[in-house]
């Protein structure tokens, strides 16, 4: 429950601001937004490496997650307005960084902090740190996009979706319930996975984070195939297959041996990921010209719905055992089937 509960801060912090900060950036584009957040998160990671207090791991967290709130809603401006085009492959793009840091940190826990001490976390920072120089350089050019013109604001030139207001507002709320489904599951596979593993065949604390690392990094490439066949087949056909086609492999799981168990985590990490890019660009469509709302208020809702699952499932696991959460949750994958609802994209 503990580990829950640091989640649950990480992800709360990182998603009660997204939204606002998204509104305000829709109005008032920002390009020093995108080194405000990487500093707070590098603050935050050498603060995690030296927090010996619970309360101080916490507020550790926190600054991490404030620092993502500030960053994603700019950033997927900056994303989308350097596609030329192909929205779909440029947000998987994105997105694939973090997913990447997400593959690679068990890794490096396993490598590094496991065998040198939580201090080594503050080698991480340096990471963040080059971000923000690179980002400088992204924010110099992006200022330069303002200047000439190409704002958010521009898009409203793009052909216009024939939905009516209703019907907008349903499909978004459709949309925010694939979200729900694909990370209160994600939460589950990223926190309680090594868990799970080290429980039901005994296996070590470095194997299990190994596992781990294998599944982010099918949930890494999932999200570029995504963008890509997003963008080539119809954004509605690839939400579809990606949270319904995944409930085969999710019901199946955990009542399989140790090696069939690490091939269909990865296969299902390689087809839930595939989704979100496609989500997101699909909300875009829906509601043209507010890039920063729609990035703000998914990534928000997808960062807490990650945060209460994981307090959530945390205590269910104290209390029932792991095996019985990832039972549970094998089911969450079919709420897919309303994907059907989504309107067909005609335009103008």
């Amino acid at each position: 429950m503990q580990v829950g509960i640091i989640t649950f801060v990480f992800q709360m912090t990182a998603s009660i601001f997204q939204p606002f900060v998204g509104i305000y950036t829709d109005k008032k584009p920002n390009p020093r937004f995108l080194i405000a957040g990487m500093g707070l998160s590098m603050i935050g990671l050498l603060l995690l490496a030296f927090a010996h207090y619970y309360l101080l791991l916490l507020c550790a967290v926190a600054l991490i997650g404030m620092g993502s709130s500030i960053f994603h809603p700019e950033a997927s401006r900056v994303a989308q307005l350097a596609s030329g085009g192909h929205k779909g492959l440029a947000q998987s793009i994105f997105q694939v960084g973090g997913n990447s840091g997400s593959a690679v940190g068990p890794l490096l826990v396993a490598l590094i902090v496991l065998p040198l001490g939580q201090s080594y976390v503050s080698v991480f920072a340096a990471a963040a740190f080059i971000g923000m120089i690179v980002l400088w350089k992204v924010g110099d050019w992006y200022a330069e996009q303002l200047a000439v013109g190409k704002t958010t604001k521009k898009s409203r030139l793009d052909d216009d979706i024939l939905l009516s207001r209703k019907r907008v507002l349903t499909s978004i709320v459709i949309l925010l319930l694939l979200v729900f489904s694909k990370y209160i599951y994600l939460a589950c596979m990223n926190n309680y996975l090594t868990f799970f593993l080290i429980e039901k065949f005994g296996i070590s604390v470095k194997d299990s984070q190994l596992c781990l690392f294998v599944f982010a990094s099918t949930v890494a490439v999932g999200t570029i195939l995504g963008g890509r066949l997003g963008d080539r087949y119809g954004r509605k056909k690839i939400i579809w297959v990606s949270i319904l086609g995944t409930g085969p492999f999710t019901l199946f799981l955990p009542y399989l041996p140790f090696g069939w168990t690490v091939v269909f985590a990865a296969m299902i990490g390689l087809i839930i990921a595939s989704a979100f890019s496609a989500i997101l660009v699909f909300a875009t469509e829906l509601l043209p010209g507010k890039v920063g709302l729609v990035a703000g208020l998914f990534y928000g809702f997808s960062f807490g719905m990650g945060g209460i699952g994981s307090a959530a499932l945390g205590a269910l696991a104290d209390r029932n055992g792991i095996e019985y959460v990832f039972k549970i949750c094998s089911f969450l994958p079919l709420i897919g089937i309303i994907a059907a609802f989504l309107p067909k994209m005609v335009k103008k």
